[in-house]
């Protein structure tokens, strides 16, 4: 019987207690041998619940029990996880987690920890919930050298991207709606503003490139700018608006970002809808290739932390060989990157070309008394200079 302690009885924490206990016969068949929680680590006692029996309040009294062999790590936040996380590694437990922060700033050390101990850390549904992009990565796609990887990975700005592109909705009705179904939090900046998505998109380019990529390096852009005039250009031109994390491949590096894109309807990502999320992937030899699902909530989220757990139960004893060493990776200046830009704007038409040379207009009627066009392809520093010139630019949004 392997026993296994979970550390946090939240969202999360409770959903991976549901699916082990729903789904026992299958997981234990999968992994040979039976599987049982021993302990749930939270502050609270929760009088009266199933549970209660098995509620430990301080982390050591996991670390030193010689039975647990995996923890399940659904606190959120850097600290104190990182600290406990640390210690059940050194103990000899390996570790699975769906913790993105945790993951984006300590990931290379807990691996090395966990690589001493010969013991294993994962962190499947720290990027796209239900979605097994990192066990991809990491085992189906490890013959390929990826070039790309850009993929919607924020349910809730995807939820409101859609609400606001289906119905016309202003940003702000939008996200008083998500948060009312849950979607969203009561403090929503970390999705709004592209910070949820830079960790994700700098833990898949760490996998990618082998070595450390810091989330704060990541140029990032969320959608509180985008408005519904926005929408209704987009539709002009035929394309949606969607908050894409971007890492393409630069030479010996990579140019990563976080911004919302303007995609063509024959891009996988344009069908994308609702708290949906999927990961696009171009590999030299693979091709083009897409993982699509949940990206968000409990049970999704906690089968990704479950189906960690089963490998782990597997591998007792076996550290699984992962490639993430802490040397930090300089990544490319995003300004060096080229596409074509939409931008609205109060200039007339004469300033515009004088400075932008061939552009092409698009004329939506209801956005009166202003202008909106898309520049011909030229890199971001070019555009910064251009638009600087300018000077009364409404909107900028890039093409994909």
């Amino acid at each position: 019987m392997i026993k296994i302690a979970v550390m946090g009885y939240g969202t999360i924490g409770s959903g991976v207690v549901q699916v082990i206990e729903t789904n026992q016969d299958s997981i234990c068949r999968k992994i040979g041998e039976g599987i049982e929680v021993k302990y749930i680590l939270d502050l609270r006692n929760f009088e009266g619940d199933p549970i209660q029996s098995r509620v430990v309040h301080d982390y050591k009294t996991i670390a030193e029990d010689p039975d647990v062999a995996i923890v399940v790590e659904s606190m959120g936040g850097i600290e104190p996880a990182y600290t406990f996380v640390k210690a059940m590694l050194e103990a000899g437990k390996s570790v699975t987690t769906s913790n993105k922060a945790l993951v984006a700033a300590h990931g290379a050390d807990l691996i090395a920890t966990a690589k001493h101990k010969n013991v294993n850390f994962m962190f499947e549904a720290s990027v796209g919930g239900g979605i097994p992009i990192i066990r991809a990565l990491n085992s189906c796609l490890t013959a390929d050298r990826i070039e790309e990887i850009s993929g919607i990975v924020n349910g809730t700005t995807n939820y409101m991207m859609t609400k606001m592109a289906e119905e016309g909705c202003d940003f702000e009705e939008v996200l008083k709606e998500a948060q009312e179904k849950g979607y969203a939090e009561k403090d929503p900046t970390a999705d709004i503003e592209g910070h949820d998505a830079g960790r994700k998109i700098a833990i898949l380019t760490s996998l990618i490139a082998g070595q450390q990529v810091d989330f704060e390096d990541v140029y990032t852009e969320g959608i509180s700018s985008i408005t519904a005039t926005d929408i209704l250009y987009a539709k002009k031109m035929d394309r949606v608006i969607k908050l894409l994390a971007t890492s393409r491949q630069v030479a010996d590096t990579y140019t990563v970002m976080v911004a919302p894109f303007l995609l063509p309807k024959e891009h996988p990502l344009y069908t994308v809808n609702g708290v949906f999320n999927a990961v696009f992937v171009r590999g030299n030899m693979l091709g083009d290739a897409m993982f699509y699902g949940s990206g968000a909530g409990s049970l999704p989220t906690a089968s990704a932390v479950v189906a960690d757990v089963v490998e782990l139960a597997k591998h007792i004893g076996k550290h699984i060989e992962l490639e993430w060493r802490p040397e930090k990776l300089e990544i490319a200046d995003y300004r060096q990157q080229s596409t074509r830009f939409f931008v609205r704007t109060n200039a007339e038409k004469p300033e515009i070309e004088r400075i932008f040379d061939t552009v092409q207009y698009i004329d939506v009627p209801e956005a009166a008394g202003e202008i909106g066009f898309v520049t011909s392809e030229m890199k971001e520093e070019d555009y910064e200079k251009k638009a600087a010139q300018l000077g009364s630019v409404i909107q900028m949004i890039r093409f994909h």
